[in-house]
């Protein structure tokens, strides 16, 4: 592709295809903006994954076309990330669509079992979040809510603003 040499132009071919690739991805972030790269729903996350498999599959072209299509992947990704947003933001149906509702796991130092249960969080690992967010008491934690994005957020402290909670899923039953 590059020179006459296998190994050489393997090895070259491989460095300067990822620097361009990367570069491109760069630019394109500068375009559309860092809201990009964010994971601030399932869908962004989606999209970091497949920009980083695009990135890896422009890395290992071994044709001139293999490359500009994952170029033209990636634009397509910008774009219906973009596009995606702009519709998430001007309407709440495709916003119910494209987006999962954050789902309470406790409340006031109580966990609510059926919530693990329907969102499939094994209570170890939300004692590892509780862990991870430095929580000393269980009964300091006002909340634990696991995000659109698949994170748990742990609110802890003396009291909570209820608003904070807004757009946050209940589950059904509640309790130990």
């Amino acid at each position: 592709m590059f020179l006459d040499n296998t190994i050489i132009d393997l090895l070259l071919r491989g460095a300067v295809l990822a620097m361009f690739a990367l570069f491109f991805v760069v630019f394109q972030i500068r375009i559309v903006g860092l809201r990009s790269l964010s994971k601030m729903t399932n869908f962004d996350f989606i999209m970091t994954i497949a920009l980083g498999s695009l990135v890896a599959g422009a890395a290992q072209s071994t044709e001139w076309t293999a490359f500009a299509q994952s170029l033209m992947a990636m634009v397509g990704l910008f774009l219906t990330q973009w596009a995606a947003a702009r519709l998430r933001k001007n309407s709440d149906l495709a916003e119910g669509i494209m987006q999962n509702e954050p789902m309470l796991l406790m409340r006031d130092g109580k966990v609510i079992h059926s919530a693990l249960e329907k969102t499939r969080v094994a209570e170890s690992d939300l004692r590892a979040k509780l862990r991870e967010a430095n929580v000393l008491r269980m009964e300091d934690v006002r909340a634990a809510v696991l995000e659109t994005t698949g994170d748990v957020s742990i609110l802890h402290g003396q009291n909570l603003e209820e608003a904070l909670l807004r757009g946050v899923r209940s589950s059904s039953a509640s309790g130990s």
